[in-house]
């Protein structure tokens, strides 16, 4: 383990966590998949080893861009808007629509579906934080600094939430938190926050999804749908959730072992939106509270990275990836135990998910580069202090 831990740089205790993740999100999604493989005429190993497969290109991924100076993220962030908003209008306009949703892309090649929102998230903090960086001394003009920010997050938010609404409230919700971390005026951040309840207005009563939103916002506040005089519940528009609260129920403190889940078979995305009921279901609350303690402690980590870091910029992206893991976690967590609407948000580097998996690893690789830095930054300061002169003072007694 010391040679293993010596060959990775950054902040040990993020390693630590994002392998215990990893190999929790084996154990999950092998036992939440047999619905799904006996709906495609397929093994549960089968996707296990897929599972697998990129769980272990993650890691790499990570080790990647850990490797990588955090400053060079800089420059690539240009690169990555540049790219990311042409894929999002090609994905409204030509992606694959599932639930009436464009979010996802087709590689030809290799006939796998790519989730060009993953992509924009990454994109829009790693710009922010460059953003922000380089305008601090003029961080209070407003056709400098605040304009051009609130273009580009106001553009990413319409163009994900046309067909992503969870997904793009949350990233508002983390350039906001960047927002004050960058010293934007309350007047302003006042401004970003009325302007983008105005834009998720349109997109609510205007969009395509329009009917999926209200429904599942009245869903969440009523417990029941009445044909005939009877209760269906079948038909219940809470239909997920309470499935999801009967497996969270019956897993109680020390849940049903392993393997054991039975809400798996009802539940119609046990292995992505819905995994954290299945894991308390087989694991108990108290498997729960430990999975949401992973996460805390991460974001704990980040938040220390950024206390850390000499300069503005690694400042700003290890808050903002942070935030983003971790509100996405917290997200789908109450949506599992009923505290929120139900959403497509999956459980980061725990869900069965590839685009999702890839980029939070590489989000993850940046946090460690900036981590890296101070660390090698303070290695040098203390050379520099053991190297110094000592002076010694001669005195009479």
């Amino acid at each position: 383990m010391e040679y293993i831990f010596s060959k990775l740089k950054g902040d040990k205790w993020i390693w630590i966590i994002v392998i215990l993740l990893s190999i929790w999100s084996l154990l999950a999604v092998y036992s939440s998949v047999g619905t799904l493989a006996y709906k495609e005429g397929k093994g549960t190993e089968l996707y296990l080893f897929k599972h697998l497969f990129i769980v272990v290109a993650g890691l790499v991924m990570m080790y990647l861009s850990h490797k990588l100076d955090y400053r060079y993220y800089a420059g690539i962030s240009k690169l990555l808007m540049v790219i990311t908003i042409p894929l999002l209008l090609y994905t409204l306009l030509f992606g694959s629509k599932v639930n009436e949703a464009s979010r996802w892309l087709t590689i030809p090649v290799i006939n796998q579906t790519f989730q060009t929102s993953d992509l924009a998230k990454l994109a829009l903090i790693t710009f922010l934080a460059r953003m922000l960086s380089r305008k601090q001394e003029e961080i209070k003009d407003v056709k400098k600094s605040f304009i051009p920010i609130m273009g580009a997050v106001c553009f990413v938010f319409v163009l994900i939430a046309w067909a992503n609404l969870s997904t793009a409230l949350m990233l508002f919700g983390v350039s906001v938190l960047l927002l004050l971390i960058g010293r934007i005026s309350f007047k302003q951040i006042a401004v970003v926050c009325l302007g983008g309840g105005v834009l998720l207005m349109l997109v609510i009563f205007l969009g395509p999804r329009r009917a999926t939103y209200m429904s599942r916002v009245q869903g969440f506040f009523t417990t029941e749908e009445v044909h005939d005089g009877k209760t269906s519940f079948q038909d219940d528009k809470n239909y997920q959730a309470n499935n999801a609260k009967i497996a969270i129920a019956t897993g109680e403190m020390f849940g049903k072992g392993v393997g054991n889940s039975v809400q798996r078979n009802v539940l119609p995305h046990p292995y992505s939106d819905f995994i954290f009921a299945i894991i308390i279901e087989e694991y108990g609350t108290i498997g729960g509270a430990v999975l949401l303690f992973l996460y805390i402690a991460l974001m704990y980590r980040c938040i220390r990275i950024v206390t850390l870091s000499p300069r503005a910029f690694g400042a700003f992206l290890a808050a903002g990836l942070g935030f983003s893991l971790t509100i996405q976690a917290l997200a789908n967590m109450a949506v599992a135990v009923g505290l929120g609407p139900v959403t497509g948000v999956p459980l980061p580097l725990v869900s069965m998910g590839g685009t999702s998996i890839l980029f939070t690893s590489v989000a993850l690789g940046i946090i460690l580069s900036v981590s890296r830095n101070v660390e090698e930054l303070k290695v040098k300061e203390d050379k520099v202090v053991e190297k110094a002169p000592r002076k010694v003072v001669v005195g009479t007694i």
